[in-house]
């Protein structure tokens, strides 16, 4: 982090000068006290499980040269800036830092494929640009702005990506994030216990306009039936898609082999030959939107195109391991009705010398429409030729009673003890096996046990 003056900081946070005649310069900025350092400013977050001003003391002791803080006690010292919600007034020293800043910054949001894309941004803008990234799930309003805060003076680019599970949480991290690009992945049914419809999720989602710099690019995926209705007249709308004809960027001649995709990209009438380094069309439209930010960003077609085969999957997105003679796809990071489906959809093109097993949990935060959706996923898992779904978690028993209904052998299991074994039981050389969940079901124990144990 470059050097900011707590002068700087009060002025953006309280409107006032620092009260503090000796200039204080803040070469760090932390929400955990542990992690303290001299020099550092430590910002005193209030949780259900922990108050961060019981730690304000041990802080100073540590070398912090200031704090933000909400609450009035009597600190050991007086460096203390106080404001009404320092949870804001991180998301504010976010913005105060970025501003520091000019280089091409992209955002990413929506329903779902939101890191997949933002890895893949990142990898073609890294072709040229260097480039930072949000790291693992750091996408919310105490994540965004401790990413920006890691900007630096030889990033050129950055790729900042966005949650949400209430509408108007997009529109704060957007302003202080300030896009030239935008990208919204889909709008799915992620969230919609909070938001109540489809269309409620969309406008959440368009929040991010409200940071995007007048005629900026706003990249959405028009294979969507909402995003495709989306016009503007202050931003310079892109489409991408694999189906949709009307869409500027698009993919056809998609050929699947071992672990990768190859596809066509069309683009202003030109056509460049890409590969991806995982299956399935709903990673195709994420390469994509990649693709049409790197253009964007001044990196030639066949340069961007090129770029997306660098791509490497994280955390335990569709990573695919060889294990003792099958094959399992680990798909544990999150799961909603349309990732879900595009999992089943993928799991039935790859090529298999034995059966196809989905081992599958509770999709989470789906409100009313869950029973709907745990049971279409039941039934397209029956229709897409599954020879084994294992479903765990109390939502997950509608899905196995829809696909045990469609024809499908399907087995609920309230524990995981149990669906392990039961697991270890069907499981033979050829087999593939496919695990997802939301990520609150911890799926992720299934497969490091079965490393551990077959």
């Amino acid at each position: 982090m470059e050097t900011v003056t707590l002068k700087e900081i009060s002025q953006r946070l309280t409107g006032r000068t620092s009260p503090w005649q000796e200039p204080i310069a803040i070469q760090s900025v932390s929400t955990d006290s542990r992690a303290i350092e001299p020099g550092c400013l430590f910002i005193a977050l209030e949780g259900e499980r922990f108050d961060g001003h019981d730690y304000i003391d041990m802080a100073f002791a540590k070398g912090a040269a200031a704090v933000v803080a909400r609450q009035k006690r009597a600190y050991s010292r007086e460096e203390v800036l106080y404001v009404q919600d320092t949870q804001r007034a991180l998301m504010e020293l976010g913005g105060l830092y970025r501003d520091k800043f000019n280089l091409h910054m992209v955002g990413v949001t929506g329903s779902v494929g939101k890191t997949t894309t933002k890895d893949m941004i990142a990898c073609v803008l890294s072709s040229q640009y260097e480039t930072l990234k949000t790291p693992g799930n750091w996408n919310n309003e105490i994540g965004l702005p401790k990413t920006l805060l890691q900007l630096t003076p030889r990033h050129q680019a950055a790729v900042i990506e966005m949650g949400m599970t209430h509408a108007g949480e997009i529109v704060h991290l957007a302003r202080i994030t300030r896009p030239q690009a935008a990208v919204i992945t889909s709008i799915g049914v992620s969230h919609i216990e909070n938001l109540g419809s489809r269309t409620n999720i969309l406008r959440a989602k368009l929040e991010i306009t409200e940071g995007l710099s007048k005629g900026g690019a706003l990249i959405l995926n028009v294979d969507n039936d909402l995003l495709q209705t989306v016009r503007s007249r202050d931003f310079t709308v892109i489409g991408y898609a694999i189906e949709n004809e009307d869409a500027q960027v698009r993919a056809v001649s998609l050929s699947e082999r071992d672990s990768g995709t190859a596809f066509t990209i069309c683009w202003q009438g030109g056509e460049y030959p890409a590969w991806i380094p995982c299956r399935g069309e709903h990673n195709v439209l994420d390469a994509l939107a990649a693709f049409a930010v790197g253009v964007q960003f001044g990196i030639t077609p066949q340069q961007a195109a090129k770029a997306l085969s660098a791509y490497e999957p994280s955390g335990m997105r569709q990573n695919i391991v060889e294990h003792g003679g099958f094959t399992v796809v680990e798909d544990c990071y999150n799961a909603s009705p349309d990732s879900m489906a595009a999992a089943l959809r993928t799991l039935a093109s790859m090529e298999c010398g034995a059966k196809r097993i989905a081992v599958l949990g509770d999709m989470l935060e789906l409100g009313d429409f869950s029973r709907q959706a745990h049971c279409q996923i039941g039934e397209l898992a029956a229709e897409s030729g599954v020879d084994l779904l294992l479903g765990y978690g109390p939502d997950s028993a509608a899905m196995v009673q829809a696909a045990q209904a469609a024809g499908c052998k399907a087995i609920h299991f309230e524990g995981k003890e149990e669906l392990f074994q039961e697991l270890c039981r069907q499981l033979a050389p050829g087999d593939i096996v496919w695990v997802k969940a939301s990520r609150g079901m911890k799926l992720e124990e299934i497969i490091e046990r079965l490393y551990k144990e077959r």
